[in-house]
């Protein structure tokens, strides 16, 4: 972004990496992903770099306001200073941060989570999923994130983006509104789980795993993580694969590297 205003240039979108995506190995290739699907479609994009600190949502959610509110406004402050008017973020708790807590801060911006964006790059003609084959007929379920879902209503988007595969979408018994949590919201990712007799990453995995699919979709790092786990615990980690629908829209494009 610092090198875009050193030119006097403005990005239509600034892409918000989130922490998963900078820093998480499996992770990395969801932003490796998004990148060239944006790349692709030729959207002038930027990406704070250095810049980009936690949006403060695990903090929230920890129940330390006072570090939230510092990590919002130092965001809010960069945001500012570069004049941001559209983010577009793949993580769902980053784009719930921004999108309702920020604009009490001072921090107004028209933020998009990247399931919404895809399906708005496919609707337009500019996604088209040419080499989908790879995937018709196959078997897909997606999970459903709470953050994307119960928290902002978002629930058709990647659905709609994962149709355009051509797959057999299949849903779990808990889906939409009753989905089950990967077990990772609420800050709950950073710390072990609490006792009881099955960890929810394992119970929703074992849903997952009922519908005979042999991929499970997922528009969340946090879910990505829980579920893929969860799917190593089950010993199915060669016959089941967790990908972000971003991955599987790059791989139908035959965008992958």
């Amino acid at each position: 972004m610092a090198d875009l205003m050193a030119k006097g240039e403005e990005p239509e979108i600034l892409f918000w990496v989130g922490c998963a995506g900078a820093f998480d190995d499996r992770y990395k290739n969801v932003t490796r992903a998004f990148v060239r699907i944006l790349e692709h479609v030729g959207i002038k994009y930027a990406v704070l770099g250095l810049e980009e600190s936690c949006t403060g949502d695990p903090a929230k959610r920890a129940g330390n306001e006072f570090l939230f509110q510092m990590q919002a406004l130092t965001n809010i402050e960069v945001l500012n200073g570069y004049n941001i008017k559209k983010i577009i973020t793949a993580c769902p708790h980053c784009f719930n941060t921004i999108k309702n807590e920020y604009p009490s801060l001072g921090g107004n911006y028209e933020v998009i989570h990247h399931s919404t964006f895809l399906q708005q790059l496919i609707n337009e003609g500019k996604v088209r999923v040419a080499g989908g084959e790879a995937f018709k007929g196959k078997r897909i379920t997606f999970h459903d994130s709470c953050y994307l879902g119960r928290a902002n209503g978002i629930y058709e988007a990647p659905r709609e983006v994962l149709a355009t595969l051509d797959a057999d979408l299949v849903e779990m018994k808990r889906s939409r509104a009753n989905g089950l949590c990967c077990g990772a919201g609420g800050a709950q990712m950073w710390k072990e789980p609490e006792p009881g007799n099955k960890d929810i990453n394992i119970e929703r995995t074992e849903e997952a795993l009922a519908t005979g699919a042999t991929v499970i979709a997922s528009a969340c790092p946090f879910c990505l993580t829980m579920l893929s786990d969860g799917v190593k615990n089950k010993n199915q980690e060669d016959q089941v694969k967790v990908f972000d629908i971003a991955e599987l829209i790059a791989s139908a494009e035959n965008l992958n590297a």
